[in-house]
Parts: structure tokens; sequence; C-alpha cells
């Protein structure tokens, strides 16, 4: 039996302006009823404030009795040691959450500080233009630059998660702009994924994967909030609309059609490699992306052996 009726996934954006198309926000859905996947439906919110409210709204939809698995297009977590070197607590996943959502600003237009964050950031961590990287704004910052100010060495931050190495086309959370960048996302999505697992109405059947359910899916939970990466597939070519529009179709479809084989929650898993310790460290700190294994049954279409 399947373990979800509904599958949503979202392509983020850091767009500074409302925008659509092109490397903007979009919003693939579909559900299971009566034994049947309905048609992909495709949305493109001009903000992400528009983005929130229609994903809420999917939430909203879901059956009384069934479940949805939402995936987003951006990392969920930081590398270990990140929330120390911030001078936070355990747990670092939920402080991280908590201080990026405190200290970003998002209006309804997507105008945002997503800069002066990062470079706060930098001076508290390193006291130089490090870890973060990519200013693409026109104002001069000492503390962030347009360009990688150093490569990381011994003592640093690692630049890329346990995840990312095993994905080797996965940009670092430290980039903020520029081709395959996901830092900018990651600071203006957290906040926003944060607020749809604290809705009062979905509070309590709300679960961030891994952080709150283990490497595992679990069905106490109606709702499952995890990191994707759509690249791992093939997307879909929609006539009129960009590649970011099929990457999100492609892995809704994929996503529900591995659920019918009762194949999907195996991934919730992670890597049959990581040791004991990189699990505990993944579980609390730098999270993981569905469907990543170390292998490459994610990539096969369902039916294949």
């Amino acid at each position: 039996m399947p373990a979800f009726t509904n599958y949503i996934m979202v392509d983020w954006s850091a767009a500074s302006l409302p925008k659509t198309g092109a490397d903007s926000i979009w919003i693939a859905s579909t559900r299971r009823r009566q034994g049947k996947v309905s048609r992909t439906r495709l949305q493109n919110p001009t903000t992400r404030h528009e983005a929130t409210e229609i994903l809420a709204n999917l939430m909203d939809a879901v059956p009384k009795r069934g479940r949805a698995v939402i995936g987003f297009d951006f990392p969920f977590g930081y590398v270990q040691g990140t929330a120390a070197a911030l001078g936070m607590d355990p747990p670092a996943w939920r402080h991280m959450w908590r201080r990026i959502s405190a200290d970003i600003r998002d209006d309804g237009e997507n105008r945002n500080n997503r800069f002066d964050v990062a470079e706060a950031w930098n001076r508290y961590i390193s006291g130089e233009a490090f870890p973060f990287w990519g200013n693409v704004r026109e104002e001069d910052r000492s503390h962030l630059l347009r360009k990688r100010f150093r490569d990381h060495g011994e003592g640093d931050l690692p630049e890329k998660r346990l995840v990312e190495a095993m994905t080797p086309t996965a940009q670092p959370v430290w980039k903020l702009a520029y081709a395959g960048s996901v830092g900018s996302q990651t600071l203006l999505g957290i906040p926003r994924v944060w607020t749809l697992r604290n809705d009062p109405r979905f509070a309590k059947e709300a679960a961030i994967w891994p952080f709150e359910t283990g490497l595992a899916d679990d069905p106490a939970y109606r709702f499952i909030l995890a990191e994707i990466y759509p690249s791992l597939i093939e997307p879909k070519k929609l006539r009129g609309k960009p590649k970011d529009a099929g990457q999100v179709a492609a892995m809704v479809e994929h996503m529900s059609a591995l659920d019918e084989e009762e194949q999907l929650t195996r991934y919730f898993a992670g890597s049959p490699s990581l040791s004991a310790e990189q699990a505990e460290n993944v579980v609390e700190e730098e999270g993981w992306i569905l469907g990543v294994t170390g292998e490459r049954q994610f990539w096969t279409p369902p039916g294949e052996k």
C-alpha cells in the first residue's frame, strides 16, 4: 500500500522582486484518489509569500486520512559545526532554523536581507569574508565578496555536507549566487518551511525529515517536509515552460510512481554507507537529500530492475 496520498515538490527561488517563468518558484502537485494518481498540477507564484500560502492550501486540502510528502530543492541543514560556530547549543538544526527565521526579513514583494545576514555570520564565524560568498548587490561589503575569498582549510568549517560529498553536482550552501547556487534559497526558504511546520493547522501532524523523524518515514505524521534535489532525475520537457517546471513535474511523478510500487519509503533511510556517527550528524545538524543512497536506484524508472 502506498505511504502517501499527496505529493508536492517545490523549486524555490531567491529572487528579490516578484517573478515568474525561469528562475522563479514552481510548485508541482498530484494526489492519489481511489487508486489513481491525478494529472500533475503546476503553479508559478510570483513571490515567496504567495508560494507559502499556496503550499498551506495544498496541505490543508490533503484528506484527513491522507498523507503528503513535500519536497523543497534547497539544503535543510549546514555542515557539522556551523551551529556551534555561531554560538548555538544542541539541538543544532532547531537552533539554526530558529536563528535564520529570526534574522531573515523577506517581505511580500521578495525584498530581503539575506546578504546582510550572511555577512554578519561571516564576521562572527571567521572575522573575514568566509565561508559565505557571492554578493551580487551593487554595494561593496568587507565581509561578503562577489567571489570566493579562499579555499576551506584545516580548522575551517567544511565546504560541503556529507550528502553533497556523495552528490558531486550539488553546490555548497555557502555559495549565495551564480550558476547552481543554493545558499540564498536556503536562507530564504528555511523560514518559510518553518512557518508551514508550525502553522496551527499542521503543527501536530507535520515533521521535518530527517531532523524530527530520524532517517525513516514516520507514519505518525501526515506531512513530511523534506529536502530534494531535482537533478537526480531527468526533467520533463514541457512546452512553453522552463526547465525548473519540468524538474519538479518529473520529481512529483517519479515519487508517486515509486510510492505506487511501495518503494518510496526506503529512500528515507538515506545511505547505507553512513556510519552511526555520520547518521547522528545527519539527523542532528546536516540533514540529507531524499533519494541519495550512494547507489543509483533513485534514477531507475519504477518497474525496471
